[in-house]
């Protein structure tokens, strides 16, 4: 797993110059603080479990997987906890920028914390108003479910919101079992691998014509090397000072 950068720039993952890039799917993690958006995210990508994280980091992370025998780049935004004021939620500007540049939006909730829970459905209208016409798909997750003595929402709540929301539903332990999470995000990984990739933006259009370009300066031949503006001026006078040498000694 490669940690590419902060999410205030969101990049592509660079591609060596001579070869064929892989397929990239772009996923965000959103939610509310705490419920172990990068617990998850980390877990996926490289099977370990870290308990304790830099909260509100941001980050961007990529690696390479293969996804019905096909090697594709896996890019997951983690974003930082949105928090509800006054029964109200905002999303920062770099968290819809996220929404807009993803492939698929990733809700999480934590089972121990009911707050988080009351959060997803607006989170959720959030997505659909700033995906737009382009709305990504979203999934559902319960995190923590290893933590029963501390559950405050109720097994049954998850799948009735997620029918609600009319998205999929998985609820998982970050700390306890890999492979639940790993089936969650392989799920949404084969969804969007089936789907046609996007259409080439401007700016790959712009690389591969300024890759293009480059190969073809390396296939010209070489160009000599202009003279200096100065060296006939400079063989003249050269010229100049050795005749007038020769007749001073043919003078003596």
């Amino acid at each position: 797993m490669r940690l590419i950068q902060n999410m205030t720039t969101i990049a592509e993952c660079p591609t060596p110059e001579y070869s064929a890039p892989n397929r990239v799917i772009k996923m965000a993690v959103i939610g509310g603080s705490g419920v172990g958006k990068t617990a998850l995210v980390v877990r996926f990508l490289t099977r370990r479990f870290i308990g304790d994280y830099e909260r509100n980091a941001g980050n961007l992370y990529s690696r390479e997987v293969q996804v019905d025998s096909e090697q594709v780049t896996i890019q997951v935004q983690d974003t930082p906890g949105v928090e509800m004021t006054d029964n109200c939620v905002t999303l920062p500007d770099h968290v819809a920028c996220s929404i807009q540049w993803a492939d698929a939006v990733v809700l999480v909730y934590s089972v121990t914390d009911r707050r988080s829970f009351d959060l997803i459905e607006q989170l959720h209208q959030l997505v659909v108003r700033a995906g737009g016409a382009n709305m990504p798909p979203v999934i559902l997750l319960a995190n923590k479910s290893d933590l029963l003595h501390l559950r405050r929402v109720d097994s049954q709540q998850g799948p009735l919101l997620a029918g609600t929301l009319g998205c999929s539903f998985y609820e998982v332990s970050a700390s306890e079992d890999y492979s639940q999470v790993h089936h969650a995000f392989h799920r949404l990984c084969c969804q969007l691998a089936k789907q046609p990739p996007p259409p080439a933006s401007n700016s790959s259009s712009s690389h591969a014509n300024s890759a293009s370009t480059a190969t073809e300066k390396r296939r010209s031949p070489l160009i000599p090397r202009p003279k200096s503006p100065n060296m006939q001026d400079l063989k003249r006078r050269f010229k100049q000072a050795l005749s007038a040498k020769v007749r001073t000694v043919t003078s003596v």
